[in-house]
């Protein structure tokens, strides 16, 4: 490890997740003395959560239709993402000795498939460039000018030349993110926009017999649909509501319709491999002595759990002609009650609006105060597009504590 000059410009990064670990390697490599403060036993917690599945670093599809995953604003409020686009995460990445692949749906993976690889060779190069990490530090804002901490030594000032605060949004408290700097930040007089959840799955009303008998279980290869959104993938039934991917990229339209206490009904598709015509057809075959159950399992092949959520969304649907029953089939209506819990959520939507920091990233209120990833007012469906944007804002920022400190 590189000793510290006492010449060195000090730098104070509080959290210790992709955004902290990102602009700490900037400003070390830039030649300044960069402090991460987290308060958990260990750093990059809901990174390596993330890596569970695969770690989706980013996605490979052409920049003008990635840029509108971030919403109709994108452009003037994450330009970070046109200075360090996917190509260069990539790039980093297997500067690292990750190599990364693109998966069939155009995301891109390190091909180790994990987190913990990618982590720990980016620790190494931290150290080596002597960035110094003060674990189990908990950020409770301000003394004057000085940053204060409770420590498991006690309470401890810090007064550095420039501080990052990459503290994450709030979901998954126990890794790290609980959303509590939005106090310290709102009586500093910094607008923060409510944290919601985002990614997350959603609350319904079910029947006993489909909490106790199909909790758990997948409805595979199905499309659900809301507004004008149309998402095909597989979706997992919970003991209370719904989850899974195309879940989580309606969710921002279903929680906004939620919040202005709008009905929010979505509709599934439970065969969107076969047409309207072509269920229809299978289902003019005459029944006999079939139950409803067996006649749709073997004349479709309808799993059990797709009959009973036929049931449950549509009532007892044994007596319809194959016209009304295939409109069902194809699109089930299935109204949701509630958006699931902040702290499930994948991520959140909300933070310090774009409007309170200016273009280096920097609080306009508090000077020598910037904010990166997830802390801002900024939302994205998986993908790729949220550890994107986290390390593209942090490679912002940290280029903005250089220039403020120049």
């Amino acid at each position: 490890m590189t000793e510290k000059s006492h010449t060195q410009k000090t730098i104070a990064i509080i959290g210790g997740g992709p955004a902290g670990l990102m602009a700490a390697e900037i400003l070390a490599t830039a030649g300044m003395a960069v402090t991460i403060y987290d308060h958990k036993p260990s750093v990059g917690r809901k990174f390596l959560m993330a890596g569970r599945g695969g770690l989706n670093l980013t996605h490979s599809e052409d920049f003008e239709p990635f840029m509108q995953r971030y919403g109709s604003a994108a452009p003037n409020r994450l330009p970070a993402i046109q200075n360090f686009t996917p190509t260069q995460l990539r790039q980093w990445c297997e500067d690292l000795g990750q190599e990364t692949f693109i998966g069939s749906s155009g995301r891109v993976f390190p091909k180790s498939l994990k987190a913990s690889p990618l982590l720990r060779a980016w620790l190494e190069r931290l150290n080596a460039l002597g960035v110094t990490i003060n674990l189990n530090h908990h950020w409770t804002g301000w003394d004057n000018d000085a940053l204060t901490f409770t420590t498991p030594q006690g309470p401890i000032t810090v007064k550095p030349d420039a501080t990052l605060l990459a503290l994450g949004g709030g979901s998954w408290a126990k890794l790290g993110s609980d959303g509590s700097w939005t106090e310290l930040l709102k009586n500093k007089g910094i607008p923060v926009a409510p944290l919601r959840p985002s990614n997350s799955g959603f609350t319904v009303q079910w029947s006993d017999i489909l909490k106790t008998r199909f909790a758990g279980q997948p409805l595979k290869t199905v499309t659900l649909s809301y507004g004008n959104q149309t998402i095909p993938g597989d979706m997992m039934i919970t003991e209370t509501g719904i989850e899974g991917g195309p879940v989580y990229a309606l969710s921002s339209a279903l929680r906004n319709d939620l919040d202005a206490e709008k009905p929010a009904t979505l509709h599934i598709d439970l065969k969107p491999g076969l047409t309207p015509d072509a269920i229809r057809q299978k289902l003019s075959t005459p029944r006999g002595g079939q139950s409803f159950s067996t006649y749709l399992q073997k004349s479709l092949g309808l799993p059990p759990i797709s009959i009973n959520l036929l049931r449950e969304c549509a009532g007892d649907c044994s007596a319809m002609g194959p016209d009304k029953l295939a409109r069902i089939l194809k699109a089930l209506p299935l109204t949701v009650s509630g958006t699931a819990s902040i702290d499930r959520a994948i991520s959140t939507s909300g933070g310090v609006t774009f409007d309170s920091i200016d273009e280096n990233y920097m609080l306009k209120k508090l000077p020598g105060i910037f904010v990166a990833g997830e802390m801002l007012d900024w939302e994205a469906p998986t993908g790729g597009y949220l550890l994107q944007a986290c390390f593209s804002t942090a490679v912002a920022a940290a280029n903005g504590i250089l220039k403020h400190l120049k």
